[in-house]
């Protein structure tokens, strides 16, 4: 029997999962919990042999509370559940020790069958995170200077305000939109912006 704790702050969402594994009988929840401080209290108690955990909560991140387990118990297994695609979430998560990755439009589809692999031992990343993941390992991400343009622009900055903010000049400022425009193959800033959400590389 696979003992799972299910760490979301949508209501709709746990009784979706919960549903889902009702009828599966080798599974079984221990514990629903809507935050990230009740989520390690519940892990320090139940001790689940998988972790549902949620990205986004309302007190901390999915993360920092992965991150908080995982110090205690090196061996919990964690599957991420999230509803962004992100590639630097997923490389973030992975690294402090996400057992697998999951977007919430197709638990239906996958749920089942990635909680099993888990609980066996084995990682588990969404097809549909896959490509974004293997752009972020193969490197072409934004450095940190441009991170900091872009959270400028996202913010409405012009070139010459970016450039005042940052301390540079406003052709290094119109030299880092053009590396950035290349390296997200985004159209225009706007574009820039809506994919470096979209792939967790800032947050507005």
């Amino acid at each position: 029997m696979i003992s799972v704790l299910v760490v979301d702050d949508h209501p709709l969402l746990r009784d979706g999962v919960a549903f889902a594994l009702s009828g599966e009988p080798d599974m079984h929840i221990v514990a629903n919990k809507a935050d990230g401080r009740s989520a390690i209290e519940a892990f320090r108690e139940h001790r689940p042999d998988v972790t549902l955990m949620d990205l986004q909560l309302p007190d901390m991140s999915g993360v920092d509370v992965m991150r908080a387990i995982r110090a205690e118990f090196p061996e919990a297994r964690i599957l991420v559940l999230t509803t962004y695609r992100g590639d630097v979430q997923v490389a973030n998560a992975l690294k402090h020790g996400a057992s697998g990755f999951l977007l919430k439009a197709s638990l239906r589809k996958e749920l089942r069958d990635a909680i099993r692999a888990v609980h066996a031992g084995r990682r588990v990343v969404s097809p549909d995170v896959a490509a974004d993941l293997a752009l972020y390992v193969s490197g072409n991400m934004l450095s940190e200077r441009e991170v900091q343009v872009l959270r400028a622009v996202a913010r409405g900055y012009v070139n010459k305000k970016i450039g005042s903010e940052l301390g540079i000049s406003e052709d290094t400022v119109k030299a880092h939109m053009k590396s950035i425009l290349s390296k997200l193959d985004a159209r225009d800033r706007t574009h820039a912006v809506v994919l470096a959400v979209k792939r967790g590389i800032i947050q507005i």
